[in-house]
Order: structure tokens, then sequence, then C-alpha cells
């Protein structure tokens, strides 16, 4: 089975137009026998922890098959969902220990199923801290949801 290392971060924005709303960018760095991918997508009103959510939901479905995964991300959020908090939102059918519906549930799912197919392992690294595949992946996901924001500055400028 292949060894991949996953470097994630999630990025966003805040709309011109509508300042409650986000641009979201996800950002990813594979890492497979020393040879790099580099995956950079934008996310339509993506919050942060919609984008730090999205960014190993693409690595993952970047695989073409069944692989050994080592995820590193920033996101404390992230890391929890998928390590602590994802069993009990199962157990009370996607509802958070006070009743609550759990946010982002499609992408927990999405998520989830992934990490059932590949043999995931969770790895929390400090942000913003030197490290240069992380740092990467941050720059990555800037750059996805700065796209974002150029075309809303360009629409914005033709009116």
């Amino acid at each position: 089975m292949k060894e991949i290392e996953a470097w994630t971060d999630g990025s966003s924005i805040k709309q011109i137009r509508e300042p409650t709303k986000f641009h979201g960018g996800a950002g990813v760095v594979l890492i497979y026998n020393g040879k790099e991918k580099h995956i950079s997508e934008p996310i339509e009103d993506g919050t942060n922890n919609i984008s730090e959510l999205y960014a190993p939901i693409l690595a993952l479905e970047a695989l073409k098959e069944k692989c050994k995964v080592k995820i590193m991300t920033d996101s404390a959020y992230t890391m929890n969902a998928m390590t602590k908090w994802i069993k009990g939102w199962i157990r009370r059918k996607w509802k958070t220990a006070g009743g609550d519906p759990v946010k982002n549930k499609d992408l927990m799912i999405r998520l989830h199923k992934l990490c059932q197919y590949h043999q995931v392992e969770w790895v929390k690294v400090k942000g913003h801290s030197g490290n240069y595949y992380n740092d990467l992946a941050d720059e990555l996901a800037c750059k996805a949801s700065k796209l974002l924001k150029d075309k809303e500055e360009e629409l914005l400028n033709e009116c």
C-alpha cells in the first residue's frame, strides 16, 4: 500500500459585497516517493471551517487507489471533528452533545467516508510556524480564496 503525506490548509476572506460571507480556498501538498503534487481550489461561500474540512477531502479524493495517508492539519476543528467528535455525532444521528445539528454535516460525512476507505492518520501541526509544507499548503489555500475575491472586485468595478 502506498504511503502518502498530505499537508492540508484552508483559507477564507470576507466578501466585499456581503461581508458576512466568505471566499474560501483549500490548499493541499501531496508527497509520495519524494514527488509533490499541489492542489489549490476556490470554495464559494467557504468559511474557514468549511475550507479546513475541504482540504483533506481534496487530498483523499485525488488519490487513485487505497493508500495509507498521514494528513497534516493546523486546524483544531478538523482534527477534533475527525478524531474525537465524529463517533458521538454518528451515535446521536448527527446531533452535538447539546442536541444541536452538526455544522458542515455534508463535508463531515464525505470526509469520514474517505477516511474509512483509506488508512488515515491525523497529525496536528502548528500553523504559521515556518514549516515549509504547512506554509506551502497555506499559500495554495490563500491563492484559491484570493481568486474569488479578485473576481468579485472585477465584477464590482464593471458596474
